[in-house]
């Protein structure tokens, strides 16, 4: 049976209002939570972009849930303090806290002002990071001069449960290459034949922990409301690596959505006003032998979503 969790969508909602929605699915019945870390949303539209972090810490309080989050170590933030942050977490908070660390967005990288670097470096970057953040946590005194630089860096309050570091890809090149590091695998809603054959380059190559995939849906009473709720949430997501990685603001994404077909919407999006059909979708996704399903409605009103799946969808995928 797999953990179905709710996707906590800084982009979309004001921290405070989705403190309260993650809040409700816990007690509508969702397993587990988790949640982006932007410092810009993808569009205008969206319009928020709550610290991750801050919001973490009172949602870790506030719930039983167990939480995850997807973040980007080695521009924007210096891996001493992911380290530090996630061990804080872990400490308070044992056994219910991970980390997907993935190589980042020019959207959320940009303020700093350095050079975009090339996706090579990015990735030999994050590597560096993530041994880094493994070292501290183990409570080593740690001293790296590479691409990132740390001197004489200790977590003083080293977690006992170390937090699981997850790998975030969607392509089957950085799924085969994280394996020798990841304590897990996380992806979106892709075709089921390259889910498969990201799922086996993971493994194949020594890949360990559980499988996570987190999937983008839009529900509504009607086909026309959940198309429209899709594109004007979640249009400006409908790009691809790498561009996805390089653009730099929000404008930008909208421009380079402008004229979207539904097809491609649908592609990225599940868009459905049946609970049944949503259901089975994310049965079949389990099916994959993915062990937890992360549930983002991509609407910004979650109440309605988070009763009608609890009541319908959740039990029937269990």
């Amino acid at each position: 049976m797999p953990l179905i969790g709710f996707h906590a969508s800084h982009e979309q909602i004001a921290p405070g209002q989705l403190l309260a929605d993650v809040q409700m699915a816990e007690q509508a019945g969702f397993d587990a939570a988790m949640c982006s870390d932007h410092f810009e949303p993808w569009s205008a539209v969206q319009g928020h972009s709550g610290f991750a972090w801050s919001w973490l810490g009172a949602a870790l309080a506030t719930t039983g849930l167990r939480f995850g989050v997807v973040t980007a170590p080695g521009q924007r933030y210096h891996p001493a303090i992911i380290a530090q942050a996630s061990g804080t977490l872990a400490s308070m908070f044992p056994g219910r806290f991970w980390a997907a660390l993935g190589s980042g967005e020019n959207l959320n990288e940009h303020i700093t002002g350095d050079p975009w670097p090339a996706k090579a470096e990015r990735q030999q970057r994050i590597e560096e990071c993530i041994d880094i953040i493994r070292r501290l946590h183990d409570g080593e005194e740690v001293t790296h001069r590479g691409l990132v630089t740390v001197e004489q860096a200790r977590v003083w309050d080293a977690p006992e449960v170390k937090p699981p570091l997850i790998a975030p890809a969607v392509s089957v090149e950085t799924a085969a290459r994280s394996a020798r590091w990841a304590d897990g695998l996380v992806t979106v809603n892709q075709p089921h034949e390259k889910l498969t054959e990201m799922i086996n380059a993971y493994r194949e190559n020594g890949g360990q922990g559980k499988l996570i995939l987190q999937v983008h849906l839009s529900w509504a009473p009607t086909e026309e409301e959940a198309v429209k709720i899709a594109r004007s949430q979640w249009a400006s997501n409908c790009v691809t690596p790498p561009t996805t990685w390089d653009l730099a603001r929000p404008s930008d994404f909208e421009e380079a959505t402008r004229d979207l077909t539904e097809d491609k919407l649908r592609e990225t999006v599940q868009i459905s006003p049946d609970l049944a059909v949503h259901a089975q979708r994310l049965r079949e996704f389990a099916d994959l032998g993915f062990d937890e399903l992360y549930l983002h409605f991509v609407g910004t009103e979650q109440k309605p979503f988070i009763e009608a799946f609890a009541e319908h969808v959740l039990p029937e995928v269990r």
